[in-house]
């Protein structure tokens, strides 16, 4: 059974019976539905061919995993678009963040097992579009199924970096298979002008997540291969957040392990957790144990480590 539609993983923007508040509907109406345009066509004109960043870092993309076959829920027709309920749903995580202007179903491509081209009916970043988060894009429509599983994810449009310097034409991945539970993909330091200090999340399950709490020194974000929560749905806690372990390196060159002191980016049903640490140093690594996480088929996770790049 797929994880009550509150907090599903299309992360969808799902409209539940209680936005009928005021109050809900005035965020409903604020919130900035970040999906792109349904073109069939890679409508992007460019002569930007560039795959290296200035720092040498490699345009590619991360991972793809299909996380529901013909299942995202009936309020994805509005929250996506007309039919996207009951469709299948795909989050791809790029290297770099994404200029979403640049972003149409026809700049990609996803071949199943046997062979067949799926059929790709709606690209958006909602709602993992705060500020720093616009590496991962989910893919909606009908491009495989559990005995024909999708293998491959190209990109055969042009796809732009956010600052209009690279191109992810070219790039392809292999698909993690529906059966297989979420890993973390990326990890990086978070500038402290993106912190959020003190911000509570908004009343939607959606559009704004918690910022980080007083005392925080530095803040690392995780980025997971899909939408993660405790097995049934609900949002992690202290349970969750005494399992994550950051290494870090000091000043004097050695190594200590470390629990955040809190978690931010709550709330908003996205697959960035924000760990909090109340120590400096420069962080190297984060670790999750197996088992705590469940994608929405209940996929439980497996064990998962990610490296932190000195840049991002």
């Amino acid at each position: 059974m797929l994880k009550k539609e509150i907090y599903s993983f299309v992360w969808v923007l799902l409209i539940t019976t209680s936005c009928g508040s005021l109050n809900q509907a005035k965020l409903l109406r604020s919130y900035e539905n970040l999906t792109a345009n349904s073109s069939a066509l890679d409508t992007t004109s460019t002569n930007i061919t560039a795959n290296r960043d200035g720092m040498g870092r490699q345009a590619t993309l991360l991972s793809a995993f299909y996380g529901l076959d013909d299942a995202l829920p009936r309020p994805a027709n509005k929250s996506i678009g007309k039919g996207a309920g009951g469709a299948d749903g795909m989050p791809v995580i790029f290297s770099h963040e994404i200029d979403p202007r640049t972003l149409q179903p026809g700049d990609f491509r996803i071949t199943t097992a046997s062979g067949k081209n799926g059929e790709i009916d709606w690209v958006t970043l909602a709602p993992a579009d705060d500020k720093g988060e616009f590496r991962t894009v989910l893919f909606a429509g009908h491009y495989g199924s559990i005995k024909d599983q999708p293998v491959k994810f190209e990109v055969i449009g042009n796809v732009l970096s956010i600052d209009g310097k690279l191109n992810f034409k070219g790039t392809n991945i292999d698909i993690t298979p529906l059966e297989d539970g979420p890993t973390m993909i990326w990890a990086e330091v978070v500038p402290k002008e993106d912190w959020d200090l003190g911000k509570k999340a908004t009343a939607l399950v959606w559009g704004g997540s918690s910022g980080a709490p007083e005392g925080t020194k530095q803040v690392v974000r995780v980025t997971w291969a899909g939408g993660v929560t405790k097995p049934g749905g609900e949002e992690i806690n202290d349970v969750e957040r005494l399992l994550y372990k950051v290494t870090v390196q000091q000043e004097d060159g050695s190594k200590i392990e470390v629990t955040p002191f809190a978690i931010a980016d709550l709330g908003d049903g996205d697959n960035n957790h924000e760990l909090c640490l109340d120590v400096t140093g420069t962080p190297l690594s984060a670790s999750f144990p197996a088992g705590y996480l469940t994608d929405p088929r209940e996929d439980l996770n497996p064990a998962t480590t990610i490296n932190i790049p000195s840049h991002k």
